[in-house]
């Protein structure tokens, strides 16, 4: 009698285990089919950002929140968004540079901004679908080529910042956006 109430109680546990496997086998299958609907919701905001980004390339009404700075030696530094950027409205172009959050700078918020004229617009696409924009910034105390590459697919952008006069090039990284849509704050101007 004992063997067979053993036999029965292992037989018992068994199915238990089997069933365990096959719930946790059906909860497996139910996340990852719910990740995937996730990523396909995530693949479709990053395309509406891109054609947003890129349409606003076109209107030259953009602004790219940086929140990594190049410097010319190679120092990265993360970098706060809202007072780290290049931006285009009309004609009128902004760098501002801000890696200080101790020291107030010239413009008042850790580091420097400078205003300008645009000129030489050019917006290109490669084979590959990249978008590179240019522009030549010209004024009191900036007189720079801006150059823009954005990736298909994201609004995630690179400006590559380079003075005419000196050699002190500055890359930005960050996302672009509408003009509107800024939270940006822009310091005091040189």
């Amino acid at each position: 009698m004992l063997i067979s109430v053993w036999v029965s109680g292992s037989a018992q546990n068994k199915e238990t285990l089997q069933e365990r496997i096959g719930r946790w086998k059906n909860d497996m299958a139910e996340f990852n089919s719910g990740r995937k609907v996730v990523e396909q919701e995530q693949s479709v905001l990053d395309t509406l950002s891109w054609l947003q980004a890129e349409q606003a390339l076109k209107d030259s009404s953009f602004v790219i929140e940086a929140d990594a700075v190049t410097f010319k030696y190679g120092t990265r530094v993360q970098v706060n968004s809202t007072t780290n950027f290049v931006s285009l409205n009309g004609n009128r172009a902004v760098i501002q540079i801000s890696p200080s959050y101790v020291y107030g700078g010239p413009n008042g918020v850790g580091g420097i901004t400078v205003d300008g004229i645009a000129s030489n617009i050019k917006l290109e696409r490669d084979k590959k679908g990249r978008v590179h924009f240019s522009m030549y910034v010209t004024g009191r105390a900036v007189n720079a080529t801006v150059s823009i590459s954005m990736t298909p697919g994201t609004n995630r952008a690179v400006v590559q910042v380079s003075p005419t006069f000196n050699s002190n090039d500055v890359r930005l990284e960050g996302i672009l956006i509408p003009y509107q849509h800024s939270r940006t704050f822009e310091g005091t101007s040189i």
